[in-house]
Parts: structure tokens; C-alpha cells; sequence
């Protein structure tokens, strides 16, 4: 019995997803649960398993096509039956007639290759270099990048990992001197060399999403200096405590609680603008998005009803969501209802910088680092621990008095903390 796998709905809103890779190729034997094709969204990357155990005998789609949900990705042959041999005679005629055009479906393409290389030398060998159905090494996005930086061709790096998989490991022992090719793209002039790479992924999902924010929120930007050496002191003072509790206390749980703070006494940061319906949706629940830098790009986690947890539990979600984040097991639920962003924009260094808004939330708070800094203070010029705060908002919905108000209100709290410790 042939079985048609359609592309489930991986979370809510989602109506398509892009794949990244197949996990199997025609032929496989996959068990019920096993992943078999990684897809991304533009809320999550994640493997999707197999709903049977069976023989895959078709795969629709390419990496980098994108999918609507519902569509049938893969023909999976619940018999167990191999849909076809590697041993199958075709005459040179049957070939020609039988070659795939440029629209061919990928099982075609991938049964016609099989049937060639068996005709030029017979069957081929498995080699500790694993491929996809579409000829691609079976390596996870993060190690494509690293490979990239590495100049390491990965056409010619024996995965370690699972199913011949190339692990993150096995580009660094090849860049460190292993035998194998370095990637290289011949040039016509000496001096001028280009590499051209799929814009495709994580990375197009982000471009979409920023291209979006920027063309419908006319952003405003607001950069406010914060005397935070008291918080610095306190922070010291505790992260003893948090280490006890199994918790590395940054600055960051803090601002979560000078930020909710602000939102509920300025509500029009904490909203939306339904352009449907033309109403502003003021928010009276805060959840937290914080941006996060990974291997694979930039995703959003949210930290749900910041509002219901102290300090401890704050940074306890921070903490988690961060390792999940890094980690790569986010989920659609983990990324969305946000209603408010964070991005840490300084820790590479700079004065301070101005983010876009994470559409369609109406405001954006980037943390720059903190920097010891001559301040005057009473006539005399002392030194103080300074952060800058700059905020960016949807002007369609915030005036820039207001984001100055908003900021001015996160600035007393941090730079007398102990009041968020008071509630």
C-alpha cells in the first residue's frame, strides 16, 4: 500500500515551510517516528518524522523549495517492499527515453542517477560520505556555516555522525589538516574572486520579516544613558545566590523587570495595530522576546507572562529558552505570541545601535553594553558604570514623547534597582 505523506501543520499561522534537507533518499527503509525530512518555517526549523514504517519509494521537492502544508512531500510503501533495484536491466534506448527533464520529480531524478551509475560501473558502495536524495552530504545547516568559514568543501569530509551525518567535529579535524579538498570557486581574473551561496533559509526568513517591519512601521528611534553602578553593585552582590539555585544572573533579568514595568504604565508599547479591523489591540499580559544570536541565525524565544515571575524565575527562563535556542530544539510555541523585544546589541562592542522591530509588535529595546565612563556628578567628574538603552518604536501607534517617558521609567528602576526588588 502506497501512502501519500503530506506536509503537517508544524504551528500556528504556519501555511508553508522550506526544505532544508532530506534525512532519506528512495529506497530507505524508515521505521515509524524516524526523521525524514528537516523543514523550516519562518517560526522554527524542525525534523519531521516518518507517520509509518515502510519503504520511502518517492520524495517531491528540493532543498530550498518551499511547500505549503497539506501538499504530499514523499510516497512511503507501507510493504516494506523496495520500490525499485539497484540490479534493473534498462537498455541504452530505454535510458535516453527515460532520462528526467528539468522538472522532473526528485525521486526520478534520484532513480535515474542510481540507474545510470549502475550501468557506468555498477552498483555503487556506500561510502562514509552520506548524501541526500539530492546528491547534498547529509550535514546539519550550523556545519554548512562553519565549513563555509573553514573554507572545507564537504563533499570530501567522512561524516562521524548518524547515518554518515557530518558533524561540526569533522570540519574542524579536516580544516586542521585532514586529506581532504579545500573549497575553492575558479575566478577569470586573478584578483577578482566570488562565492555565491543559495539565499535561502533562516536567512531569507529573517529578510522577510525585517524588509516587512521596515516597510510598514515608520520606526523612531530613542537612545537614553543609564547610570546602572548601583545595579552593577547589586548584581554582585546576588549572583551568588543565583549560582546556588543553578542560575547564571546577568543583567538581563533585571531590565525584564524595569521593561514590564514600563509597558504597564505605558500600555501603547505593549500593543498592536490591527490594520483588519483598524483597532490598536492594547496587551494586558507580558510577553518577553528575547533575541538570541545562534549558529543558525537570529530567533526571537519568548519568555510568556514575564509579569507572574520574580527575578529568579526570569532568569530561570532566560537560561532555559537560551539553551534550547543554541541548541536548535526550539519549537513554534517557544517563538511566538511575543508582545515586546529585547536584543542584546552590545556585546561585540560600539557605542550603541538601533534594532528594527519584530513586526507586529510596536516596540524594540536594545541593551549596549555597560562601559565605565567618566560622569560629572555633583561638579565633580567621577567614574560610573554606563549603559545605553536605545529604543525603537512604530510611530504609527507611539509618540516620541511617550518612548521618552517609557525610557525614562526603565531608567529610575535601574538606576535604583532594589525597587524591583521591592515588587
Amino acid at each position: 500500500m502506497a501512502l501519500e505523506f503530506k506536509l503537517p501543520d508544524i504551528g500556528e499561522g504556519v501555511a508553508e515551510g522550506e526544505i532544508v534537507q532530506w534525512l532519506v533518499k528512495p529506497g530507505d527503509a524508515i521505521k515509524e517516528d524516524q526523521a525524514m525530512v528537516e523543514i523550516m518555517t519562518d517560526k522554527v526549523t524542525a525534523e519531521i518524522p516518518s507517520p509509518c514504517t515502510g519503504v520511502i519509494t518517492e520524495l517531491r521537492g528540493a532543498a530550498g523549495d518551499v511547500i505549503a502544508v497539506g501538499t504530499v512531500i514523499a510516497v512511503i510503501d507501507t510493504t516494506g517492499k523496495p520500490a525499485f533495484s539497484t540490479e534493473s536491466k534498462v537498455t541504452s534506448k530505454e535510458l535516453v527515453a527515460a532520462a528526467p527533464s528539468p522538472v522532473a520529480s526528485c525521486a526520478t531524478q534520484a532513480l535515474m542517477s542510481g540507474l545510470m551509475n549502475g550501468m557506468a560501473g555498477g552498483v555503487a558502495r556506500t561510502e562514509k560520505i552520506a548524501t541526500t536524495a539530492l546528491g547534498k552530504v547529509l550535514a546539519a545547516p550550523a556545519t554548512r556555516k562553519l565549513a563555509t568559514t573553514m573554507g572545507v568543501a564537504l563533499t570530501s569530509v567522512p561524516g562521524t555522525g548518524e547515518r554518515g551525518r557530518v558533524t561540526p567535529d569533522d570540519v574542524r579535524r579536516a580544516a586542521a589538516g585532514g586529506n581532504v579538498a579545500v573549497s575553492s570557486r575558479p575566478s577569470m581574473v586573478a584578483r577578482k574572486t566570488e562565492q555565491r551561496k543559495p539565499f535561502s533559509g533562516i536567512r531569507k526568513k529573517i529578510a522577510e520579516h525585517l524588509t516587512l517591519s521596515k516597510h510598514k512601521a515608520p520606526h523612531f528611534a530613542y537612545v537614553e544613558e543609564i547610570d546602572v553602578t548601583e545595579l552593577v553593585k547589586l548584581r554582585s552582590q546576588v549572583k551568588v545566590d543565583g549560582e546556588q539555585r543553578g542560575i547564571k544572573l546577568t543583567y538581563l533579568p533585571f531590565i525584564v523587570q524595569a521593561v514590564v514595568s514600563g509597558l504597564k504604565a505605558f500600555p501603547m508599547l505593549n500593543s498592536t495595530l490591527d490594520e483588519t479591523t483598524n483597532e490598536l489591540v492594547e496587551k494586558h499580559y507580558y510577553n518577553i522576546g528575547i533575541a538570541t544570536d545562534t549558529p543558525n541565525g537570529l530567533v526571537v524565544p519568548v519568555i510568556p507572562h514575564a509579569e507572574t515571575l520574580d527575578l529568579w524565575g526570569i532568569a530561570s527562563a532566560i537560561q532555559a529558552t537560551a539553551e534550547k535556542a543554541r541548541s536548535g530544539k526550539l519549537t513554534p510555541a517557544d517563538m511566538t505570541g511575543g508582545t515586546f523585544t529585547l536584543t542584546s546589541i552590545g556585546s561585540m562592542g560600539g557605542l550603541f545601535g538601533i534594532p528594527i522591530i519584530n513586526f507586529p509588535e510596536v516596540g524594540i529595546l536594545g541593551i549596549n553594553r555597560i562601559v565605565p565612563r567618566p560622569v560629572v556628578r555633583d561638579g565633580q567628574i567621577v567614574v560610573r558604570d554606563i549603559l545605553y538603552l536605545s529604543l525603537s518604536c512604530d510611530h504609527r501607534v507611539v509618540d516620541g514623547a511617550d518612548g521618552a517617558r517609557f525610557i525614562n521609567h526603565v531608567k529610575n528602576l535601574l538606576e535604583q534597582p532594589y525597587r524591583l526588588l521591592m515588587g
